[in-house]
């Protein structure tokens, strides 16, 4: 396990990577009070089916699934 420290984000990049993609779909500024819960799902779900560099070309859904998976498999 490793802390970063902070006002650090070259120590998270993907953290900080996450949010500049969430930051196309909210800019600064939004009014979440007139988001929608299935709006939101949506850019999770968009989120969590891009392939990732840091996961060897896999989705973020795919680990999920294979760690699931493998956890009631034992």
């Amino acid at each position: 396990m490793f802390f970063c420290d902070p006002h650090s984000p070259w120590q998270r990049p993907t953290n900080e990577n996450l949010n500049g993609q969430l930051r196309w779909e909210y800019p600064k500024g939004t009014d979440f009070n007139n988001v929608t819960d299935a709006q939101v799902r949506a850019v999770q779900d968009q989120l969590n089916s891009r392939p990732r560099e840091v996961l060897n070309g896999q989705t973020p859904t795919e680990i999920l699934d294979t760690i699931i998976n493998g956890a009631t498999t034992t």
